[in-house]
């Protein structure tokens, strides 16, 4: 299990994301992994909003993850 920290992209402070990554399987798979993204958005008033987030972005987000984890296994270092 990976929790990533709220990451803010310096260009567009007014939204934010947090990554849940659950390793599923030792094996580089699809079904191996899983991904659930949460998106905010700052309102007008300063608060944090919650915000729908594409689900092929979490699908994008896991082949990321599948790939590089495959190339560092190919270079030896995973």
């Amino acid at each position: 299990l990976i929790i990533t920290d709220w990451y803010s992209n310096p260009e567009k402070l007014d939204e934010r994301f947090k990554a849940t990554v659950y390793i599923l399987d030792t094996r580089l798979r699809a079904d191996g992994l899983n991904v659930a993204l949460q998106k905010q958005v700052r309102g007008p008033d300063g608060a944090w909003r919650d915000s729908a987030i594409a689900a092929q972005t979490e699908t994008d987000l896991e082949n990321a993850i599948l790939t590089r984890a495959r190339q560092l296994r190919v270079n030896g270092r995973g």
